[in-house]
């Protein structure tokens, strides 16, 4: 797996900065990895050039996760320039959209849209989730909010590990950064083009939160994917290809 190095940090990434095509950066949620996408590596190739992310402190990353999201947006940026890529069309899961809405704000004229998936323009946590992370348990309802109904036993049972697997404090910082995160009042200042995917089940960023952003965002639409849950482009891979790839095809 590749890497770039950033202040003596090696950071991680799935992907070939050498391929020809729009340049889709996928950035994961909270508690995540690269591997959120490895539908999107593989069933993308063929629209675009396809990168996933390990954030700081995630996965294989070196460096420590953040509570605030513009620190990760501040990295996201030093990412994008040492790659030598030119502007990308970002894709952020949850707090991954988080990044992306405030990355647009800060950096209007490095990207060319976003694709947010299961976020909104503000990310509250139950404060009851916080509570126990921060005492260092990961609350066992965390992977129940995640999945959809229809979603398979063993999509569930890779989701229960994983986030078992995961250290409470990574998943403290991350949800801190989301709980902190409101940018519903810059949402007209971001004129690009932004495709919204959420899953119809969605109980961490539901459907509502998509609603909102179209209706605030100049240049936006909402795909619905019927059955999902948050974590839709798990999911539903081909549902969520599709739409990206159509949102693509503009640029």
């Amino acid at each position: 797996m590749p890497h770039l190095e950033i202040d003596n940090h090696r950071y991680y990434y799935a992907g070939d900065f050498n391929r020809a095509g729009t340049t889709l950066i996928f950035c994961h949620g909270s508690g995540g990895r690269h591997h959120h996408w490895v539908y999107q590596l593989k069933g993308l190739k063929e629209a675009a050039n396809p990168i996933a992310v390990d954030l700081p402190g995630h996965g294989r990353s070196e460096g420590k996760p953040s509570d605030d999201i513009a620190v990760y947006r501040d990295w996201m940026h030093r990412f994008l320039e040492k790659s030598g890529l030119g502007p990308p069309i970002i894709v952020g899961h949850s707090m991954g959209g988080a990044i992306a809405l405030d990355y647009a704000l800060q950096h209007p004229d490095h990207y060319l849209g976003l694709v947010l998936v299961g976020s909104g323009g503000r990310l509250r946590v139950l404060p009851a989730f916080l509570e126990e992370l921060e005492k260092g348990t990961v609350p066992d309802a965390l992977s129940e909010y995640l999945y959809g109904p229809a979603a398979s036993r063993e999509l569930l049972e890779k989701g229960r590990k994983e986030v078992k697997d995961t250290a409470a404090s990574i998943y403290f910082a991350d949800l801190t950064a989301c709980d902190k995160f409101d940018v519903m009042d810059k949402l007209h200042q971001i004129t690009k083009p932004v495709l919204m995917v959420c899953g119809s089940e969605d109980r961490l960023t539901p459907v509502k939160y998509s609603r909102y952003l179209e209706d605030k965002l100049i240049n936006s639409q909402v795909t619905v994917i019927d059955g999902a849950g948050h974590m839709v482009m798990l999911e539903e891979p081909d549902q969520v290809n599709q739409a990206i790839t159509k949102f693509t095809k503009q640029f």
